[in-house]
């Protein structure tokens, strides 16, 4: 049967990609997820892995060539059906498929296939849990090998960086295998456990681990780690000292740089010698950081494969003055994140204070009924986001995105609401906002920051905003200078709400000085899509809406 080879997206604002380098010609037996083809795109270098087994059976688009994600580049065939004459527009005649190959590849299929008989089982895989996300790191297992497990009880919880989740059994049966120790970090589609069948002979320890036993896997050795089925999107690195390609992906790199290590040192053991993460962590603890001017800081950051304790909820592993804490999966990638937006976008602040007195008042006698009859506080989030959802309608300028040199005006306006968490920051997304009622808002957010603490997030409820509201008030602030979440061009942050004497001039220019509820607003926006101008009457909006409030609120 065959199967359509697609180009892939690569991320939320990525739209094409250009294929450099066939790693397979027409023909060639492939395995399931192993590389097929490179690409490049705006933003990552990356090896696109083969959706199934078989022959790679026919090349639609040619090495050089750019096309737009979705676009079927090539047809693997999983059986031993007769394969196409490959064809490659512009880029010469590739080898037709070898029959004999064909024949190889069915007979391995139906081999696979029956020792799946034999054996039975339902692999569980760790997911994609969203566009951009390509990895996971497995933090606990919720179930141990041999335990009964229903469909969809919770099996493991996982962290990346938008979200951290339970992630369900996607069968009821007895978890025979755990492939994945607590702390690994694995590609998506990557099979972590199976349930089902004879249960494995080494299901994973029960102990800590330190990093790098983490990440030989359960087996113990190098030799016995399970490997990946989909690892993280890989890139070519700088040549070695002989001239010859190292192959390492940007985390790899990353670690490399962050512990002062020279890759041309470090034995790939992955595909076609290719420099591995697990590499690197053994490379560590072997033989250390390279030069003494790397600090334990980090060395620690370096090491994304952290012990359970590092990545199993709290901050730190330590507070005591002095100790150095690994930062958690959530916490680096949120660091990474800060800086890249900083580097993306000019951020420009405007501070707004907002006489908040009639709200306070509407909410003091309201929030009882509110509560009663609809079964959820009446908190003042729904009134600021209903406020910013009016702003945003008359301003679109400030919902849309910079992306690709053109601007992306947004169909909808999806709100991001930063929810803080022990373990880091998560921004739950209200989708199509604007439809929704007050109550409709209020009952979304609170259900929203609910579940981002309680790790019950769908993959889709933690991206795709095109607008982030962030309150830094609730510890007290009078108000922050926020960081854009990308690729938005603006996020508000919502100051202290503080009573304050305010003089009042009425209709005939008389003043009076009178105790109002007063909250500052920070909307800090990228200044190469929004002027000042724009942001400006944006506020203006923002604020009129708030001081009049003249709605109801159900």
């Amino acid at each position: 049967m065959p199967t359509d080879v697609i180009m892939p997206q690569m991320g939320e604002s990525i739209f094409e990609g250009t294929i450099t380098k066939w790693l397979k010609k027409a023909g060639d037996t492939v395995e399931k997820d192993e590389p097929l083809f490179e690409i490049s795109t705006d933003k990552v270098d990356a090896e696109i892995p083969s959706p199934v087994a078989g022959v790679l059976s026919e090349i639609k688009v040619p090495e050089g060539a750019t096309v737009g994600v979705n676009t079927v580049v090539a047809v693997v065939t999983e059986s031993g059906e007769a394969t196409r004459a490959a064809q490659v527009p512009e880029a010469g005649a590739v080898p037709s498929a070898a029959r004999d190959e064909a024949q190889a590849a069915a007979e391995a299929a139906k081999a696979e296939a029956a020792s799946a008989e034999v054996c039975g089982g339902t692999d569980v895989v760790m997911p994609q849990l969203g566009e951009s996300i390509f990895e996971g790191t497995i933090t606990k297992w919720l179930k141990k090998a041999g335990d009964r497990v229903e469909k969809d009880e919770p099996l493991f919880e996982i962290s990346t960086d938008k979200v951290d989740a339970e992630i369900p059994a996607p069968v009821a049966g007895v978890l025979s295998e755990i492939k994945f120790l607590e702390g690994a970090t694995v590609g998506i589609n990557t099979v972590v456990a199976v349930i089902g069948g004879t249960v494995g002979p080494a299901p994973v320890k029960e102990a800590q681990e330190t990093p790098a036993e983490a990440a030989q896997g359960p087996g113990g050795g190098a030799d016995s780690a399970p490997k990946p089925a989909a690892a993280t999107p890989a890139v070519p690195a700088a040549a070695t000292n002989g001239g010859e390609r190292l192959r390492s992906s940007p985390l790899v790199r990353r670690m490399a740089k962050d512990n002062n290590l020279d890759l041309g040192q470090i034995a790939g053991t992955g595909s076609e010698g290719r420099i591995t993460k697990e590499d690197v962590v053994r490379h560590l603890s072997e033989h250390g950081p390279g030069g003494a001017g790397v600090s334990a800081a980090a060395r620690t950051a370096g090491a994304t494969t952290e012990p359970p304790s590092a990545t199993a909820g709290a901050t730190a592993a330590s507070t005591l003055p002095g100790q150095v804490a690994p930062l958690t999966k959530m916490r680096a990638i949120i660091a990474q994140r800060m800086v890249e937006s900083m580097q993306i976008s000019p951020h420009v602040h405007e501070v707004f204070k907002v006489d908040m007195t009639r709200i306070v008042r509407i909410r003091e006698r309201e929030k009882g009924r509110f509560e009663r009859e609809n079964g959820v506080k009446l908190t003042y989030m729904p009134f600021i986001a209903a406020a910013a959802i009016e702003a945003l309608h008359k301003f679109p300028i400030v919902n849309a995105s910079l992306n690709d040199g053109f601007i992306h005006y947004h169909p909808h306006i999806d709100l991001g609401i930063a929810v803080a968490l022990e373990w880091g920051l998560i921004v739950p997304v209200v989708k199509q906002a604007e439809e929704r009622s007050f109550l409709g808002l209020a009952r979304a957010i609170a259900d929203l920051a609910e579940r981002a603490r309680a790790k019950k997030l769908k993959p889709d409820e933690a991206s795709g905003s095109t607008f982030t509201l962030t309150n830094s008030g609730i510890f007290g602030d009078e108000f922050g200078t926020p960081i854009i979440n990308q690729p938005e061009s603006a996020i508000l942050a919502i100051g202290g709400l503080k009573k304050e004497a305010v003089v009042l001039t009425d209709a005939e220019g008389n003043d009076t000085i009178a105790i109002r509820s007063m909250q500052h607003f920070c909307l800090g926006f990228d200044h190469r899509t929004i002027d000042g101008a724009d942001g400006g009457r944006f506020m203006n909006e923002f604020k009129k809406t708030l001081e009049g409030w003249d709605r109801e609120i159900g």
